[in-house]
């Protein structure tokens, strides 16, 4: 694996491999994770609340700075997804292993967000290996994904925090969060085919 991130970066131009801001707000998320996973384990839900809510935050900042920065390159491209998935993978998993009396996330929830990372981070760098390149480009739906996790997760910590228990609209938005994450991973492995037919990323 070390070797063939070295031979990525070997491989790019000097502005490919700068630390811009952008990145360093990316990074200053990954910062936050274990923060809101140790509050997580210790019932501090307002304040896990409130670093998730930093968290999101940051990964608009980032994408605005990068686009208004021109900032574009293919650390942070690397960066952002990766530090997303860790993100919501996290507290899914320490949601579902805590089992707290509210809303208990099934494994079986959290296994299909990890297959579905897993599917395409394994896509991608497959792609690179076997073609010698790979493109990095979310999705609309992908995107859209992203987002519907990300507000499930406000929506379970305000719930966790206030004491609410609206079950019916944990299982209508889990159901609905299931759908996004089987639909997105679908695209992505048809782009990923046609890539693979077409030999071009």
């Amino acid at each position: 694996m070390a070797k063939l991130s070295l031979k990525i970066l070997r491989n790019l131009p000097a502005h490919e491999k700068k630390l811009t801001i952008s990145t360093i707000v990316t990074l200053m998320r990954a910062v936050l994770i274990p923060l809101i996973i140790a509050a997580m384990v210790c019932h501090a839900w307002q304040v896990a609340f409130v670093l998730f809510c930093i968290a999101a935050v940051s990964d608009i900042l980032d994408g605005f700075l990068a686009r208004w920065l021109n900032e574009h390159t293919f650390l942070g491209a690397c960066l952002d997804p990766i530090v997303d998935k860790l993100l919501v993978l996290s507290v899914f998993a320490t949601l579902a292993i805590m089992r707290t009396p509210l809303f208990a996330l099934p494994y079986w929830f959290v296994l299909v967000v990890f297959i579905k990372e897993s599917i395409i981070v394994l896509g991608t760098i497959a792609l690179y290996v076997i073609k010698g390149h790979m493109h990095i480009k979310p999705t609309r739906l992908g995107k859209t994904t992203a987002v519907a996790q990300m507000l499930f997760i406000v929506w379970l910590f305000s719930c966790y925090f206030f004491d609410w228990e609206p079950i019916k609209t944990f299982y209508v938005l889990r159901a609905i969060i299931v759908m996004f994450l089987i639909s997105s991973l679908l695209q992505y492995v048809n782009i990923g085919m046609k890539q693979w037919k077409s030999g071009s990323a």
